[in-house]
């Protein structure tokens, strides 16, 4: 078992650390204030080659899987609401490759991305008003219209929501199967029937834009349903037979997903711990730096325990995942819980640390503390990282 990084690999590392810190740290702050789409940013990211299909498929091709947690620690330490601007097509694209048929993914994959000079992101709409990471409660209808289908409903908290001009929709074929009657389809920003609702004014990530995405009659040809016809049609056939898989494509795709949101995690924890660090050896309190007052430094020897369990869970879930190993205790689910409440714990610490400087905007930390909660809610809850976990447990031991 080796724990160092390949040269190759601290070269990437570097590479996104130099992004970050020339390119998104100095507007951090703007973005957050405005809540705006940071396009610039994004385009400048695809000159640099850290947007585009390319990296996802550099990713693949790592055995280690860990090329896109090194490079997404650090634009996250930059700033978790453009870090999702960057990485939000993500999401799609796993639907995408992990559902469609691989003329769908050469047709639809790199237009999720546009090209240097006008980038372009997509979207996944899974989440309703009542029905969040209960999928069985999707109420959007996919009915067949000769050689269309035809979308209706609305999805919410949908990250590019407003800004997307291609989107991976989950939706409802047969509502008498529950989950296993759903498929997922492609659909874009020039099909009729697709608009944006309400942007949501956020706590946090505010760069990331989030929204509703409003299908109203919404017709797409008959090919865009992800993995083609017959393929669905094999797949209602055996859950009206009482076989076929139990799960849901669109829990599974979150699940091959949660380790990338935890590396998310431990880039906002450790820029929270780095300043915090920082800051501890420069202010002095009755006589000394107040990092060598026990108090101090105890809190940041457990937010370093904190970075570094959860980075280490998280390179083992991306490991497990890329060398075909069974995630036998849910350990992507695993790494998305732990990382949530690391960097939830960490950006706190962070303001005590610095105290009155910690609670006011002079100072990046509490925009870290408002990015963290995000982690415990987005891409399934604490609560259902939990669940899944447990019954996992459940069925190892």
């Amino acid at each position: 078992m080796d724990f160092s990084l390949t040269d190759d690999q601290r070269a990437l590392q570097a590479w996104a650390h130099e992004f970050a810190e020339r390119e998104i740290r100095p507007v951090a702050a703007k973005y957050d204030a405005t809540g705006e789409f940071p396009w610039p940013v994004v385009r400048k990211a695809a000159e640099a080659g850290l947007y585009g299909i390319d990296i996802y498929l550099q990713h693949q091709a790592d055995p280690t899987g860990l090329t896109l947690p090194i490079v997404m620690e650090e634009i996250f330490w930059g700033c978790a609401g453009i870090g999702l601007a960057i990485f939000g097509t993500g999401l799609p694209l796993a639907a995408l490759a992990g559902n469609g048929t691989p003329d769908q993914l050469l047709a639809f994959g790199p237009g999720m991305f546009g090209t240097v000079d006008e980038p372009k992101v997509a979207a996944f709409g899974v989440s309703e008003p009542h029905a969040g990471s209960d999928v069985r409660s999707l109420t959007t209808r996919a009915v067949l219209h000769g050689d269309e289908w035809v979308l209706n409903g609305t999805k919410v908290w949908i990250t590019n929501g407003s800004v997307a001009d291609t989107y991976v929709i989950v939706a409802t074929v047969d509502q008498s199967l529950g989950h296993r009657g759903q498929a997922s389809f492609i659909v874009t920003s020039e099909d009729a029937g697709i608009r944006s609702g309400k942007k949501e004014d956020k706590l946090g990530v505010r760069a990331s834009d989030t929204a509703e995405v409003i299908l109203d009659d919404c017709r797409i040809p008959v090919d865009r349903v992800l993995g083609g016809m017959d393929r669905l049609n094999r797949k209602l056939e055996k859950a009206r037979a009482g076989e076929g898989s139990r799960g849901s494509a669109a829990l599974r795709t979150f699940e091959t997903t949660r380790p990338f949101v935890a590396v998310m995690a431990v880039g906002v924890a450790r820029a929270a711990l780095e300043f915090a660090t920082g800051y501890a050896k420069q202010r002095e309190a009755f006589g000394s730096a107040i990092i060598d007052h026990q108090a101090i430094g105890f809190m940041l020897a457990d937010m370093a325990v904190e970075v570094e369990t959860a980075r280490l869970i998280t390179h083992k879930a991306a490991w497990l995942a890329a060398s075909g190993n069974e995630f036998r205790l849910a350990e992507g689910s695993m790494s998305k819980l732990h990382a949530g409440r690391s960097v939830r714990h960490v950006t706190e610490r962070a303001v005590q640390v610095l105290g009155g400087y910690g609670f006011v905007k002079d100072f990046p930390v509490e925009k870290w503390y408002r990015d963290a909660k995000i982690f415990e809610i987005f891409e399934g809850t604490e609560q259902m990282q939990q669940k899944v976990v447990a019954r996992a447990v459940g069925a190892a031991f």
